[in-house]
């Protein structure tokens, strides 16, 4: 894909950021089994702290991003055994928005690795790079002294040539900004909007590479090397709880959020003017939480109607191929992997089913976590790295 060009080429199993190696939910590395196991194995299980950070897989290390007792800590796991090899971190105190208690005070945002280094932002904000290989903090940037966030940061960040871009500051302040991965000066700062909780992109539109986001209410496409601003489209939300990840289709972008319909856009450039135009619009399948994956021209995701319905959507038309059953989950982490999908419930139940056109069909259910589960799981090869409310778990497709 387009990022492992930009960051050098990655071994296929490593999942190196969020949702993945290119962003957008896919599993590279993984052969479906024959025939699938009636259960996982647990290869180890580690208390690791709190927070909804994706645990990172970098050859055969683990690093996971979490909150332990006062501070936020980098953690680097052996992957074999969950032993750990490094912790630094550094102590924070955050006061939980009280309509939030129940998530905890832990990150929220799932750091990058590139390059030997690691970068992340805390539930206050603070940017701090760390050395992969020891721990060792390499520079640090405090958080803004803004109106703390509904859930604070969830924005997971990106690197690119040579910067590291988060969306810093809160409601209303914030900066879509650029640090240089060396240093942390700043390069550039895109003030047009508050971050939402969602995470960017990198995309070619209109010939042009570009980061996309779904900001506090808008859609927008910034220059990845200047911040300046290629377009933008107003995508306005109750409660400026826009929460998810843009998906690519070819030159349309799949936006969906919270009480608006699911809509597909193109982005096109002609005589130095950008313009975006509505593809579809699809007012059955809202999804706000829980980001959809792309098995070739269909969309797979599950809408937050009637207590949690998993969809399939032609990603052409936007026309609705199935729903399933009602009542599936509050939150689903969806991955792909060929044409299979996995779901990782908030319930600490992995669903895995084929990403079939015509209806839902669920191929196992695996219990693989005793408390909640509202972190995205690393899937590398045939091992499934899933964080509950405080540990870290290996399971095994065997």
């Amino acid at each position: 894909g387009l990022t492992a060009a930009v960051q050098g080429q990655r071994p296929s199993t490593d999942w190196s950021q969020w949702r993945g190696p290119d962003r957008d939910g896919a599993v590279v590395s993984f052969t479906a089994p024959a025939s699938w196991p009636e259960s996982l194995t647990q290869k180890w299980k580690v208390d690791v702290g709190l927070g909804y950070a994706t645990p990172l897989v970098v050859g055969n290390r683990i690093y996971l991003f979490s909150r332990q007792g006062e501070n936020e800590v980098m953690s680097a796991l052996d992957a074999g055994s969950g032993k750990v090899i490094w912790q630094t971190g550094y102590p924070i105190s955050f006061t939980m928005n009280p309509a939030t208690v129940r998530h905890g005070q832990g990150p929220k945002s799932t750091p990058v690795f590139a390059n030997g280094k690691l970068f992340a932002i805390g539930m206050t904000g603070v940017v701090t790079a760390f050395d992969a290989a020891t721990g060792k903090q390499l520079w640090q940037k405090p958080g803004s002294p803004v109106v703390p966030f509904f859930t604070s940061h969830a924005f997971s960040p990106l690197v690119d040539r040579g910067l590291v871009v988060f969306h810093v500051g809160g409601h209303n302040q914030g900066a879509l900004t650029a640090f240089d991965v060396n240093t942390g000066s700043v390069k550039w700062s895109w003030n047009g909007d508050g971050p939402g909780y969602g995470s960017p992109i990198m995309a070619v539109l209109g010939g042009t590479r570009q980061i996309v986001t779904i900001t506090q209410a808008k859609v927008v496409g910034v220059d990845p090397a200047t911040g300046e601003p290629l377009w933008e489209r107003p995508y306005p939300s109750p409660n400026n709880t826009n929460a998810v990840t843009p998906v690519l289709y070819g030159q349309t972008l799949i936006v969906s959020g919270n009480g608006g319909p699911t809509t597909a856009f193109t982005v096109t450039k002609q005589n130095n003017r950008w313009t975006t135009t509505n593809a579809w619009e699809n007012a059955d399948i809202p999804y706000r939480l829980s980001n959809s994956v792309l098995v070739r021209d269909t969309l797979f995701g599950l809408t937050s109607r009637n207590s949690g319905q998993y969809f399939s959507v032609d990603a052409k038309t936007g026309k609705t191929l199935w729903t399933s059953d009602p009542r599936q989950a509050v939150n689903a982490a969806i991955l792909r992997a060929g044409n299979v999908v996995f779901s990782l419930q908030d319930n600490g139940e992995l669903v895995v089913f084929r990403g079939g056109p015509t209806v839902f069909e669920s191929v196992r259910r695996y219990k693989v976590a005793e408390s909640e589960t509202w972190t995205q799981p690393a899937i590398s090869g045939n091992r499934v790295f899933v964080k509950d409310v405080s540990t870290l778990a290996l399971w095994t497709l065997d």
